[in-house]
């Protein structure tokens, strides 16, 4: 079984006069002295696909040898200066299926070959503080990497690396930084050997460069593509967390599809719709299969919550093993499902089919040069006018099924100008931030009634079961009536927070 790690540090070239300063970081921040751990030889092989997709997105697998932890480590890169480490042991040279499938998102399932092997000569030194614990591993490797692809070149440099151990302050970096520069050192221009080592020895990054295409800063094409750039970014991301069943993994995955198609759906004037519908109709489906698991993760917190709440005396038959055995199979059922849809061929096209889109947008020429303020916001306006044909229609309607489907859809309609605000927000400023604000309240209360009715609807389910079982259904009845009330109380304030929405869209703006 594979485990994740967290590791932050930071390269520096090292200059050909060497460091044998190093003892002078004594003193850098909480640093008190720097002990000498000897050398390490370390041996490590890189895996990737022929065209280098994970290098590209700054993510490497390798096998190594040596040192104090030998193994499979494949890295995915975090913010600021760290990396998450999911390691795996050493086994065979073949890659660990769980690691192959954490791949993915960035493959789209290419196979995987060793591309590069690079040594290492390692240094290795505690930077310790003033009761002897070690707070940083600082490193200074003498590297030679040899290309494993059609050719066999090489190359060799010598880099030092400072690695904070697992909680020590971030600070750290910035105290040892200071004192290094001191001393000419300053940072690597590669953030990792791997994508050093292939940049000196192959040419493929050069004759296809990993980056996103661009629009004329400043124009409305740029702020679409700049949101979409984001947003498929972070799919790729996510998709190893919901692999490995992260907490809120997949309802963040699921918000990014709906998030990105709702983009390519409100911006249709600026990327052609025929080349993005494919698209669209591959990440309403990418939602929907993600909802099983989702969906019931909402109704197994809300119910567990609620029968936790209720008084012991309302509370007949054997209530909480029926419950429990209801999640148990669907959670199941739906976790099944969604690693099934996360290793389908459909899944993976959808992610290199938006890879694509970022490379090469489809732009309408005329809307995408056009001002942000006139593009953007005519479509801001459009979404609202949508959401405002369903919305007051549904709140003068009689409490019960076709009113309940109405505020469904309506709902509907502010995600979809929620994030066509979320959007033009760079562009647009604080009018697209309230109009956002506002509509997410809209939002969150009819999502809450909406919630109400599906627990209502699995209410009466588990009631049935348990009748049929010979059970009380007393308890089910009374958590029935109280998401009823609750219901009603959502209802009640939909009409106040709607009214909000629509005095920020009707506001001084580039939409009103």
């Amino acid at each position: 079984m594979a485990r994740s790690t967290r590791e932050t540090e930071r390269k520096y070239a090292v200059p050909d006069s060497g460091i044998s300063w190093l003892p002078d970081l004594a003193g850098a921040g909480c640093v008190a002295a720097v002990a000498d751990q000897g050398v390490q030889e370390l041996d490590a092989v890189y895996y990737d696909s022929g065209d280098l997709r994970l290098t590209r997105t700054r993510a490497s697998l390798r096998r190594r040898t040596g040192g104090t932890d030998p193994g499979w480590h494949l890295k995915f890169p975090l913010p600021g200066d760290s990396r998450e480490e999911i390691q795996a042991p050493l086994g065979s040279k073949n890659v660990p299926e769980e690691l192959r499938d954490l791949t993915l998102s960035r493959t789209y399932g290419a196979a995987l070959r060793p591309v590069i092997r690079i040594r290492s000569s390692r240094s290795l030194h505690h930077l310790l503080d003033g009761k002897g614990v070690v707070l940083a591993e600082l490193s200074v490797d003498d590297v030679s990497a040899e290309a494993l692809l059609d050719d066999e070149r090489r190359t060799t440099w010598t880099e030092m690396e400072v690695e904070l151990v697992q909680g020590s302050d971030p600070a750290l970096l910035d105290s040892v930084e200071k004192a290094v520069r001191k001393h000419g050192l300053h940072r690597a221009h590669n953030p990792s050997k791997v994508l050093r080592a292939l940049t000196e020895t192959t040419s493929i990054l050069q004759r296809t460069p990993d980056a996103h295409a661009d629009t004329d800063t400043g124009t409305a094409g740029s702020y679409v593509l700049a949101y979409m750039n984001r947003l498929t970014d972070a799919l790729t991301d996510l998709d190893p967390a919901v692999r490995r069943d992260a907490p809120d993994s997949v309802h963040r995955m699921r918000t990014t599809a709906r998030r990105l198609r709702g983009c390519l759906r409100s911006y249709r004037s600026v990327l052609d719709r025929e080349a993005t519908g494919p698209i669209r109709r591959d990440l309403k489906w990418l939602a929907n299969e993600l909802g099983a698991e989702r969906d019931h993760e909402v109704l197994r917190e809300r119910l567990t919550s609620q029968l936790r709440e209720l008084p012991g005396e309302l509370v007949l038959g054997p209530v909480e093993a029926r419950l429990t055995a209801w999640d148990v199979t669907r959670r199941t059922q739906a976790r099944r499902r969604t690693l099934e849809v996360l290793s389908s061929r459909r899944y993976l096209n959808l992610l290199q089919d938006l890879k694509s889109l970022t490379e090469a947008p489809p732009m309408h020429a005329a809307k995408a040069a056009g001002k942000p303020g006139k593009v953007l916001g005519k479509a801001l306006r459009k979404e609202y006018r949508r959401l405002a044909g369903r919305m007051e229609p549904a709140l003068d309607m009689t409490p019960g099924h076709e009113r309940d489907t109405a505020i469904h859809n309506a709902r509907k309609a502010a995600k979809r100008l929620r994030y066509a605000a979320e959007a033009a927000q760079p562009a647009l400023g604080g009018s697209a931030r309230r109009l956002g604000k506002r509509v997410k309240a809209v939002q969150q209360v009819s999502g809450a009634q909406h919630d109400s009715v599906v627990t209502r609807e699995a209410l009466r389910r588990l009631a049935v079961s348990a009748h049929a079982a010979g059970e009380s259904g007393f308890t089910w009845g009374v958590l029935h009536g109280r998401e009823g009330a609750a219901a009603g109380a959502r209802e009640r304030q939909l009409p106040h927070a709607w009214a909000k929405a629509r005095a920020a869209a009707r506001s001084r703006a580039p939409w009103s």
